[in-house]
């Protein structure tokens, strides 16, 4: 975990309530797509976690949906701006365990970091297939970035106004074949996907944090091998490892 301010180099609308915000400074402690960054925002008493999207030298992307006082703060940040924020939170993903043909799935605010992680299954010569979930067409953020690093994209919606009516599990059919599983995104899509599949995976859980480092034990939950820190010990938990 680092400390660290960064510059706000851009900051952008991608939907009605999703934006796209592109910082500067260090990135040394971002070593696995999946990880989180920890913003403080003046005024508010805790910090705002959200997962990284992308970086690239030392620059890197987050994409956030505005849902309260925090989030709206954020939208409008200018150009220059500075933020204090911790980066290298979390375990992330795995990307030695993938196989040739990994299938990543993202539901709504869980499709941010299942591009950083395409990149880098894509960099290692791996035939990626995503699967992004959302409710309807005008939500659709980022099929078009993951489309020109080369992979394969699905879309499932839950009105049918684009791609597969339903869930992201209503799309699996149209996957082909698959070696393993990525997935970010709501419990109940988690635990669907759980169930649908066959193969191994690794499941990034969204969860309340206080701290976001794992000392206020704030986001515990219990697996099959103990007590883990969603923040700390995650948010990237096996599937072997889950219980429901």
């Amino acid at each position: 975990m680092k400390q660290a301010l960064y510059t706000v180099k851009s900051n952008r609308a991608l939907t009605r309530d999703m934006y796209e915000m592109i910082l500067e400074g260090d990135t040394s402690d971002m070593t696995a797509p999946g990880q989180f960054v920890n913003l403080r925002l003046d005024g508010f008493f805790l910090r705002r976690p959200i997962s990284v999207c992308n970086q690239e030298g030392d620059t890197f992307t987050i994409l956030y949906k505005v849902v309260g006082k925090g989030t709206e703060k954020m939208a409008q940040m200018k150009s220059g701006e500075v933020i204090d924020i911790l980066t290298g939170l979390g375990n992330g993903y795995d990307t030695e365990k993938s196989g040739d043909a990994p299938l990543l799935v993202g539901g709504g605010a869980g499709v941010p970091p299942m591009y950083l992680l395409a990149r880098r299954l894509i960099a290692e010569g791996k035939k990626v297939t995503v699967i992004l979930g959302f409710n309807k067409a005008e939500e659709i953020f980022y099929r078009e970035e993951f489309e020109k690093i080369g992979a394969k994209v699905l879309i499932a919606t839950a009105d049918g106004s684009v791609g597969v009516k339903g869930f992201v599990t209503d799309a699996l059919a149209d996957a082909g074949t698959y070696t393993y599983t990525y997935s970010c995104g709501p419990e109940p899509m988690l635990k669907a996907l759980y169930n649908a599949t066959d193969v191994s995976g690794q499941y990034s859980f969204e969860e309340r944090m206080g701290c976001g480092f794992g000392a206020c034990m704030g986001c515990s939950c219990k697996t099959k091998y103990g007590n883990k820190r969603i923040c700390r010990d995650g948010p990237v938990l096996t599937k072997e490892e889950i219980i429901w």
